[in-house]
């Protein structure tokens, strides 16, 4: 004889099924390790790329510190060192998200494919702001404005292709998604005004308003923090499958 609660447990896993993607990969196994291994090679062959940017001095500019850095490896040395960190950052972040999956599919995998190659862009966009003669202008800082501001839009996409698809494996509140999209905003925010900056004020002003970052980052980044603390705190932290 059947019994009663069979149906209804049926219904749950039916249920469960419908809701959970189609295809992914589950953490345990070794595809999901293949995928991060092969998005932080990208991010470590970026930063690799960096050194290109790097021109051998002159003979005659080995003869002080100051010749060597009045040749012009001053400011490659400089972009190459905010690109290195920029580059260190996004890797972090990233591998600090993808730590919050329960598993990848097509669509997270895709979202991650697009923040990597905005990546791997960055060190074509640092030439422009390091080279002399190019870096007075003002479309490189703009063009390296507009790249560090996709790549922090694509990832918060993963983020929100993640949360969509049920992979996160502790989904937040809508309350929490949205401080931590301000927080993205913010940064982007930044980037974005350093353009008009840039061209009305000229390149090196335009650089100097990323330095605004320093503030604004750790203000939001604490209070999308806040937000999330607070709404643990109230048991508010409630699992939901999209």
């Amino acid at each position: 004889m059947t019994d009663v609660g069979e149906p209804g447990e049926a219904v749950s896993k039916i249920r469960s099924a419908a809701a959970r993607p189609k295809r992914w990969f589950d953490r345990e196994g070794t595809e999901f390790g293949r995928g991060i291994g092969f998005f932080d090679a990208i991010y470590g062959f970026a930063i690799t790329l960096l050194i290109a940017n790097l021109d051998l001095p002159p003979a005659e500019a080995w003869v002080s510190i100051e010749a060597l850095l009045g040749s012009g490896l001053g400011d490659q040395l400089l972009a190459f060192g905010i690109s290195f960190v920029v580059i260190a950052v996004f890797w972090k972040a990233n591998a600090n998200l993808m730590s919050r999956f329960r598993g990848i599919d097509s669509p997270v995998i895709v979202a991650n494919l697009l923040s990597a190659g905005l990546v791997v862009m960055l060190p074509f966009t640092t030439q422009g702001i390091s080279e002399a003669g190019l870096s007075d202008l003002p479309l490189p800082t703009a063009l390296y404005a507009v790249n560090v501001a996709l790549v922090i839009v694509a990832g918060q996409l993963v983020f929100e292709v993640g949360a969509a698809r049920g992979l996160l494996a502790d989904p937040s509140p809508a309350r929490v998604r949205w401080a931590w999209r301000v927080d993205a905003l913010a940064q982007v925010a930044v980037f974005a005004v350093s353009i008009p900056v840039a061209y009305l004020a000229g390149a090196d002003w335009g650089r100097a308003t990323w330095i605004a970052l320093a503030v604004v980052s750790p203000l939001t980044g604490r209070w999308a923090a806040r937000v999330a603390d607070r709404a643990r705190i109230r048991d508010d932290w409630v699992v939901e499958r999209e």
